[in-house]
């Protein structure tokens, strides 16, 4: 099997780290401890869901690596332009 490592995968183990952190670290010892409550895990967890379908469904329709790698990273600035604007607009 052929491992290919993509944006999405990046960001999909990013994001399972800083659940996996966020949930397993002590809550009385940090000296900077982020609450993080149900609702941002749940929003984190859709995050972690949607990158590993949609890097899935770009695998499947895109062969070629590079195409991939272009595609994604095109994709997650889009999105992150959207998140933007809807966070200024809201």
């Amino acid at each position: 099997m052929k491992l290919r490592i993509t944006p999405l995968n990046i960001i999909g183990a990013i994001g399972l780290g800083l659940a996996a952190f966020t949930i397993l670290s002590p809550k009385d010892h940090a000296p900077r401890h982020v609450d993080w409550s149900g609702f941002y895990l749940l929003i984190l967890g859709c995050l972690i869901l949607v990158t590993f379908i949609t890097d899935l469904i770009f695998r499947f329709t895109l062969k070629d690596l590079k195409k991939i790698w272009m595609v994604e990273s095109i994709f997650i600035v889009i999105t992150a332009v959207l998140m933007l604007i809807i966070q200024r607009i809201a």
